[in-house]
C-alpha cells in the first residue's frame, strides 16, 4: 500500500453558508483524496466537540500531519488511535472532532482508491462487515423545529419507501416529494414550497398531525399506499413541551398513521420515557436514539441497560473517528437494534455516509429530501452504486 505523502486542510462552505473544513490526503503514488465534515444544528450535549475551522486547520497542520506522514492510510485503527491520544480529552475538544474526523474518513477513502475498489466494499472488507445493498431510505419531506422557520415543533416528517431496489426507493421518494410540492402550492400558496435546512417543505400547519394528513392524501392519490411507511424525528431536545404533553401525540400518530419510525421522542436524558414508549409501541415501531446515544458506546450501553430503544442513528461527527463509528454500529447490530446512518443539517457535497451505510450493513439511510445540492449528491451516489457497483 502507498504511503501518505502530504495532508492539507482548508475551509469550505456547508449547506447553511457556514464555514467547515475539507481535508486532502496525497499518497506517494500520486493518488489524492478529499473529505469534508458536516455540522449539526440540533446537537446533543454528549457529542464530540468540534472547534472553529481555523483552529481545526491548525490542528491538522501542526499536530496531525507530522504524525501521519509516511504511514499507510490502510492503518485505520492505528491512525485513529494516534489522533485520539494526541487530543487527550474525552470529547476531542483539544484538536477538535472535526479535525480528527476529516482525516479519519479521508484515510478510508484514500485507501479504497489505492486498492481500486468502491469505498463501500472496502469498508465491508476492512471492518469485517456484511454489506446491505438495499437499505431503507428515510426521506425528510416536511421540516420543522430548528430546521425551519415554521410553527412545527417536530423537526422531520419522513417517508420511508418500500422499494425492491435503491433505484425503486429513490423513484418512489422523488414522486411523492414532487406530488407534495404541487399539493402544497395549490392549496397553501407558492410560499408553501419554501425549504428547510434538509430540503423538506416548511410551511405553517394547523397542528402536528396535519403534515401526515397531507402526506397520506397525496400518497393515496399517487396510488402508493402500500409502498410508503411514515416516520418522525421529534428532536425533543429542542422542544419545550414535557413528556406528558408529547406522549398522547405520539400515540395518536401511531393509531392514525401507523408510524414505523420515531426518533428522539424525548430529551437526551429521559431514559425512562424512552423505555415507556418503547414498551407501548416498540413491537411495530422503531424507537431510535440520536441525541440520546450520540454514536457513543457509553451512552449506548446505558440505553441498552434501561431497554430504551430498538434503533439508533449513526453520525460519524458525533463521535469523531471512523473506527469508533464502526464500533458503535457493530455493537448496535449485536444487540439487534436497527441501524440508520444519517447526514447532518449543515451538510457538504461529500457522500461518504452513503458508502458507510451500505458497507456497514445499515438498515437505513437518512439523506434529507431529494432537493438541494448537498442532499442530491447523496441520492446520486445511490443511483451510481445501483448502476455501476451493485449488479
Amino acid at each position: 500500500m502507498a504511503k501518505i505523502k502530504n495532508i492539507r486542510a482548508h475551509k469550505i462552505l456547508d449547506s447553511r453558508g457556514e464555514w467547515t473544513i475539507e481535508t486532502e490526503i496525497s499518497l506517494d503514488n500520486g493518488i489524492i483524496s478529499r473529505a469534508s465534515v458536516p455540522q449539526g444544528k440540533s446537537v446533543g450535549s454528549f457529542e464530540a466537540k468540534s472547534v472553529l475551522p481555523d483552529k481545526a486547520i491548525e490542528s491538522i497542520e501542526k499536530t496531525i500531519t507530522p504524525m501521519l506522514i509516511g504511514r499507510s492510510p490502510e492503518d485505520q485503527h492505528e491512525i485513529d488511535d494516534l489522533m485520539i491520544s494526541a487530543d487527550n480529552t474525552p470529547d476531542k475538544s483539544n484538536l477538535g472532532a472535526n479535525s480528527i474526523l476529516g482525516i479519519s474518513l479521508n484515510c478510508a477513502r484514500t485507501a479504497s482508491l489505492a486498492s481500486n475498489i468502491p469505498l463501500w466494499k472496502y469498508l465491508a472488507s476492512k471492518f469485517d462487515l456484511s454489506a446491505n445493498t438495499n437499505p431503507k431510505l428515510f426521506l425528510n419531506v416536511i421540516n420543522g423545529g430548528l430546521h425551519a422557520g415554521n410553527n412545527l415543533r417536530f423537526q422531520e416528517y419522513l417517508i420511508i419507501p418500500k422499494g425492491e431496489t435503491l433505484d425503486d426507493s429513490v423513484n418512489i421518494g422523488v414522486n411523492v416529494y414532487q406530488a407534495v410540492k404541487k399539493y402544497l402550492i395549490k392549496n397553501l400558496g407558492a410560499s408553501a414550497s419554501n425549504l428547510g435546512d434538509e430540503g423538506g417543505f416548511a410551511p405553517n400547519f394547523p397542528n402536528e398531525l396535519a403534515p401526515f394528513e397531507i402526506l397520506e392524501k397525496v400518497i393515496k392519490e399517487e396510488g402508493l399506499e402500500e409502498k410508503i411507511d411514515f416516520g418522525i424525528d421529534a428532536a425533543a431536545n429542542s422542544i419545550k413541551s414535557n413528556s406528558h404533553e408529547l406522549a398522547p401525540i405520539y400515540n395518536e400518530m401511531k393509531k392514525r398513521f401507523n408510524i414505523y419510525y420515531l426518533e428522539d421522542p424525548y430529551k437526551e436524558n429521559e431514559f425512562k420515557n424512552f423505555s415507556k414508549i418503547k414498551g407501548e409501541i416498540g413491537e411495530t415501531t422503531i424507537i431510535a436514539g440520536d441525541d440520546l446515544t450520540t454514536t457513543n458506546v457509553i451512552r449506548m450501553k446505558k440505553a441498552k441497560e434501561q431497554d430504551c430503544i430498538n434503533g439508533i442513528i449513526i453520525k460519524p461527527n458525533q463521535i469523531g473517528t471512523l473506527s469508533e463509528t464502526i464500533e458503535a454500529i457493530k455493537l448496535a447490530k449485536e444487540w439487534g437494534w436497527k441501524v440508520i446512518v444519517s447526514h447532518r443539517s449543515g451538510e457538504t457535497n461529500d457522500d461518504f455516509i452513503i458508502d458507510l451505510a451500505l458497507g456497514s450493513g445499515a438498515d437505513g439511510i437518512k439523506t434529507g429530501a431529494p432537493a438541494r445540492g448537498e442532499r442530491i449528491a447523496k441520492f446520486n451516489r445511490l443511483l451510481q452504486m445501483q448502476r455501476e457497483e451493485l449488479n
